[in-house]
């Protein structure tokens, strides 16, 4: 969990500290410690507190304004934009939310946009794949009904599914999608209070399956319908998880 920006950070090399800076500063953003509309702290303040270069202090501006968070005003400093700039769709972005803690609205949103995009890359999937992609698919179906997965190893397999999924769609956009895919599959595991037994593995395994066999059919409609359910299924446990905790 986010714990704010106590004091310097000792950083070594430029990549690592680059991205340090962005992931402080993001995280810092996403949560609050920098409202929208407030001005960022100067660059020598900046560069004391992570102990960097002001070359990798200005990299690390241009990617956060890259993602939409920042905006450079000459003669003002760099201020954090409102929220309707934020690229929801970039993997840093949305995993500095789920780090900060998310709402329900939050959640069911990521969910509603799966919804509107993981059917029709099923769908494309029942049409382009190749027999690879389905064999691929198959065993990684297969491997989500593994009795020992714990719930970070039953997130990271159902994400392996669904990206190679996005992948058999032969749509490149779908692809580009993957960020948002495992924003929402690991975040809305952490939020699970249920351990994984061999009925949750099992179930897991027969709906994406049923994903599988459509698209070995060469149903498309079919291969949208079972990709729905596994996802409704999914908000539906979510929802349950985030309730028992917030009540």
């Amino acid at each position: 969990m986010y714990n704010g920006l106590l004091g310097p950070v000792a950083i070594t090399g430029s990549r690592t500290s680059h991205g340090q800076v962005v992931d402080e500063i993001g995280m810092a953003i996403i949560c609050g410690e920098f409202p929208v509309g407030s001005i960022l702290p100067g660059d020598v303040e900046l560069a004391q507190r992570f102990q960097v270069s002001r070359t990798v202090l200005r990299e690390a501006m241009k990617t956060l304004a890259a993602k939409g968070l920042v905006v450079a005003k000459a003669r003002i400093g760099t201020r954090v934009t409102d929220r309707q700039f934020w690229n929801m769709f970039d993997g840093d972005v949305l995993t500095w939310h789920f780090e900060c803690g998310v709402s329900e609205d939050f959640l069911l949103s990521l969910y509603e946009i799966r919804l509107a995009f993981e059917p029709a890359a099923a769908a494309l999937a029942a049409e382009k794949a190749s027999a690879q992609d389905t064999a691929t698919l198959r065993q990684l179906a297969e491997d989500l009904g593994n009795p020992d997965h714990t719930v970070e190893t039953l997130a990271m397999a159902d994400l392996r599914f669904h990206m190679a999924l996005a992948n058999a769609s032969g749509n490149p956009f779908m692809r580009t999608l993957g960020s948002l895919i495992k924003a929402a599959l690991v975040g809305a595991f952490k939020l699970s209070s249920t351990p994984v037994d061999l009925r949750r593995s099992t179930d897991v395994k027969t709906t994406h399956l049923a994903i599988v066999e459509a698209i070995e059919n060469r149903d498309p409609a079919a291969a949208r319908a079972a990709m729905e359910k596994v996802i409704l299924v999914g908000r539906d446990r979510a929802r349950a998880s985030f309730a028992s905790q917030h009540g």
